[in-house]
């Protein structure tokens, strides 16, 4: 018993010590707030090669450009530039480039492996979902169809009002507390920002259309994504 009171004073300032990194963990568990986390359903203007998830996803950015743009610095894209000045984790980039949100694609080719209909069930599980996506519905001329917002069959998800109702339904259902702000892309044609913005008031999200965004080769530059950032934190703040 005299041994062990000895051995156990010799060694009580580092048990001291370790008893009070453990109880500082538990105050700053307690009482500093955990890091919001934010993810991005996306198409090519969010997309960054190495940097979306799942990898396997075409990605219009890289490091080494095949695009004339000058956009080739991951720290240079809207999200990247986004999360660093409020203060947030990405949690998932699930961009996908090319790709729709309805499941009809260019050329009316089946899109389904990659639109943001089927994407929308990656997406983790964070503070603040942006989905930046319609461009290529537009450009690819996808059937509008008709606003519903309920009973979607597997037909509907080939029309761009449907699949984008089911998207937003499915996302408000599934994650009742995270923030949701669409965005929508500048000079598209048709009425795909005008169904966006009627749907997205029909569940409550946050719509923000985008102005005057520069571009080289359809895409953002290094200008527009600063743009991109500017316009954003002026609508959510």
């Amino acid at each position: 018993m005299r041994k062990y009171y000895i051995c156990l004073m010799k060694n009580l300032p580092g048990i001291l010590c370790v008893l009070s990194l453990v109880l500082f963990a538990l105050v700053a568990a307690v009482l500093l707030p955990a890091q919001k986390t934010y993810s991005v359903l996306g198409d090519s203007y969010s997309s960054f090669s190495g940097y979306v998830t799942p990898a396997s996803n075409p990605c219009y950015y890289s490091e080494s450009p095949i695009y004339p743009n000058d956009v080739c610095d991951v720290r240079k894209t809207w999200w990247w530039m986004w999360a660093e000045e409020n203060g947030y984790v990405l949690q998932k980039n699930n961009s996908y480039s090319g790709a729709t949100i309805c499941n009809t694609g260019y050329s009316e080719l089946d899109f389904s492996d990659r639109s943001f209909v089927t994407r929308m069930k990656n997406i983790g599980n964070p503070d603040v979902l942006f989905i930046f996506g319609g461009t290529n519905d537009a450009r690819a001329g996808a059937p509008l169809g008709e606003y519903k917002y309920s009973g979607w069959t597997k037909a509907d998800l080939y029309q761009f009002r449907p699949a984008f109702a089911c998207m937003l339904d499915y996302l408000k259902r599934e994650h009742p507390k995270m923030r949701i702000v669409n965005i929508c892309n500048c000079g598209l044609s048709g009425d795909y920002n005008a169904s966006m913005a009627a749907i997205c008031k029909h569940y409550g999200v946050e719509c923000l259309l985008l102005e005057n965004i520069d571009k080289q080769h359809e895409h953002p530059s290094i200008v527009g994504m600063r743009q991109i950032v500017d316009q954003i934190n002026a609508f959510m703040n």
